[in-house]
């Protein structure tokens, strides 16, 4: 009988090996990308062979897309949990095993292939039943996501966002389709005497949902696909959504569905978690009771109230159309004047979005603060000033209604001394994120809301 200790002996030293010979490093410079692929690849094998294959042991739904992935995580988590499963995740915004839960301080959508299989046979031991793991196109393209039984598939949304580091959209969306295909040819597993079959669930409001329903033979089987996998579709009827400063409400499988979290992102969200329970066979009448429940992410659509007269609102979206659905919730908000605190990723994250996202809040916001975000290799001032270019072109004027702070703790002060009875400011790109990337790699604790907090501390 092999002996679970090993696992314990042997990992620390097997990471010390690849640390100590800089392979990462190495073939990131030195290798062609077939090896480097293989690489990757290998490493996603050994940490699952390592780990003893935990995810053969769960219930795993993979979640990808282009936003809304954290939150569809976390309200999936919460919706099972509330018909008394136990379940684990892994998001950008936090990490949950049974009753532990702890923030995401890696800066990291997915972890890597030995810390996933980690957590994956804690959430085992734990006795967890579902893992949720937020799945991301680069996790997809390094092989992350290899050596994991995932049961289901779920898309989001995919818009041209996060292509610079693929090389274009296709290379994007492929990266994603490669992630469905992977799950379609996965084995299914038993789990208590049950098989457990694939599944896809697709947002069909999606231009590209065809393309990812073809994956599952819905229009045209693949080469290679073993058998045909279950697909369930959503859609949301945006003009039958009622939204309110107080929450959403919206049809379901022809039933009302109330919910507080805000805004029409969080309606697609939550549809998309429950279209997931509808895909693992849970009645439909117990999916819209615990949808009603489910509560907001930190850090998405944060109200921060220390008994200030105007508003403060904190939020994760970076790029222009989680924007734009931001400043369509926003509305929903009595307010005066808009502060809007941003600026933009470093590290070769969609250079070209700088401007764009500088724009858009130039021409929805009064006043527009740019700001340092996560710079990682780049000057954050240069990101800084093409950020307020952008806003420049929307007609605001420097030292009036638009102004570069470098530091973001001064520019979060700034706006909080500008807001008058009634304003409304907006804190944008980080949400809940406990950390800011520096150059080299670095991270430095931050947390918007803490700022924010302590200048309206000082303020009051």
């Amino acid at each position: 009988m092999r002996d679970s200790t090993q696992n314990l002996v042997f990992t620390p030293n097997f990471a010390t090996i690849f640390q100590a010979m800089n392979l990462k490093q190495t073939v990131k410079k030195f290798v062609p990308s077939p090896i480097l692929s293989a690489y990757h690849w290998f490493l996603a094998k050994t940490a699952a062979v390592i780990f003893g294959f935990p995810s053969r042991k769960l219930i795993v739904i993979g979640v990808t897309g282009t936003s809304g992935k954290s939150t569809t995580v976390q309200f999936l988590g919460q919706m099972l949990e509330a018909t008394g499963k136990k379940v684990g995740w892994a998001s950008t915004v936090s990490f949950k095993v049974g009753e532990r839960e702890w923030v995401n301080a890696k800066k990291m959508t997915m972890l890597g292939r030995f810390q996933t299989q980690k957590l994956l046979q804690e959430m085992v031991k734990a006795g967890c039943e579902y893992a949720i793991i937020e799945t991301s196109s680069q996790g997809v393209v390094q092989h992350r996501h290899v050596g994991i039984n995932y049961d289901v598939a779920a898309l989001t949304n995919l818009w041209p966002e996060h292509v610079e580091a693929h090389g274009g959209f296709e290379n994007y969306k492929k990266a994603k389709g490669k992630f469905f295909e992977f799950v379609a040819k996965s084995p299914d597993k038993r789990l208590n005497g049950k098989v457990i079959h694939k599944s896809f669930v697709v947002n069909i409001d999606n231009e590209y949902a065809p393309y990812f329903l073809a994956l599952a033979g819905h229009f045209e089987r693949p080469q290679g696909l073993r058998r045909a996998v279950n697909v369930v579709e959503f859609s949301v009827d945006a003009e039958e959504v009622k939204l309110s400063a107080a929450g959403s409400e919206f049809n379901w499988e022809d039933k009302s569905v109330f919910i507080t979290p805000l805004g029409l992102h969080n309606v697609y969200n939550a549809v998309a978690a429950a279209s997931i329970m509808k895909a693992l066979s849970f009645r439909t009448e117990d999916i819209i009771e615990v949808m009603k429940k489910i509560k907001a992410v930190p850090g998405r659509l944060e109200i921060i109230d220390e008994g200030q007269n105007f508003s403060v609102i904190v939020d994760f979206a970076f790029e222009p159309k989680a924007l734009n659905s931001l400043y369509e919730t926003v509305r929903l908000f009595p307010h005066q004047k808009i502060i809007h605190v941003l600026g933009s990723t470093g590290g070769g994250r969609d250079v070209a979005r700088w401007p764009i996202v500088g724009k858009l809040a130039g021409e929805k916001a009064d006043f527009v603060i740019a700001t340092n975000e996560d710079p990682y290799d780049d000057d954050p001032q240069e990101i800084i000033d093409q950020v307020a270019a952008g806003v420049r072109s929307a007609g605001k004027v420097e030292g009036k209604t638009l102004w570069r702070v470098l530091d973001r703790g001064e520019a979060i002060k700034k706006a909080v001394d500008m807001a008058e009875p009634g304003d409304l400011i907006l804190i944008t790109g980080k949400g809940s994120e406990p950390v800011m990337v520096v150059a080299d790699g670095k991270t430095i604790p931050w947390d918007d809301r803490l700022a924010v907090r302590s200048a309206l501390k000082k303020d009051l």
